[in-house]
C-alpha cells in the first residue's frame, strides 16, 4: 500500500512538474540581449572581439563602432570597423528588431564574411545554452 501511495505521490510531482516547465516555456517572453542602440553599440566591440580572436582574426586594435543611417528605437543597427592584427579590414553589422525580437550579426574579414546573420557572438551565444 505505501508503495503504491509512494508511486502515485511520485507521479504527481512529475506531472506538476512538467506542467510548471510548460507554463513557463509557453509565457516565457523572449527579450533582446541588447534592448536599446546605445547597448548595442557598446557591446559590440568586445563581443566581435572575442568572435574574431576564436575564429584565428585577432585585431590590432580595439574596432570603432557608430550608429547606422535609418536606426530606430524599433530597428537598431550598428556598424564597426578595425583591422586584425594582420592587417586586414575588419566590418560588424549588429541589427536587433524589436518587434520580432530578434538580433543578427554579420563580420566581413577583408570583404570575406567570417559570421553570417548569426542570432549571437561570442558570449551571448554561451548564455543562451
Amino acid at each position: 500500500m505505501r508503495l503504491l501511495i509512494g508511486a502515485i505521490a511520485a507521479a504527481i510531482i512529475a506531472t506538476v512538474g512538467v506542467g510548471v516547465l510548460a507554463y513557463s516555456a509557453m509565457t516565457d517572453e523572449k527579450e533582446l540581449r541588447h534592448p536599446t542602440q546605445a547597448q548595442l553599440r557598446r557591446a559590440l566591440p568586445e563581443l566581435a572581439a572575442a568572435e574574431l580572436k576564436a575564429r584565428g582574426h585577432p585585431l590590432k586594435s580595439p574596432l570603432t563602432c557608430t550608429d547606422m543611417a535609418g536606426w530606430t528605437a524599433r530597428k537598431m543597427r550598428v556598424q564597426c570597423t578595425g583591422q586584425t592584427a594582420a592587417g586586414l579590414p575588419v566590418e560588424v553589422y549588429g541589427a536587433a528588431e524589436k518587434d520580432t525580437v530578434t538580433e543578427y550579426f554579420t563580420i566581413l574579414v577583408d570583404g570575406r564574411p567570417v559570421v553570417q546573420n548569426a542570432p549571437c557572438l561570442a558570449a551571448d551565444c554561451r548564455s543562451e545554452d
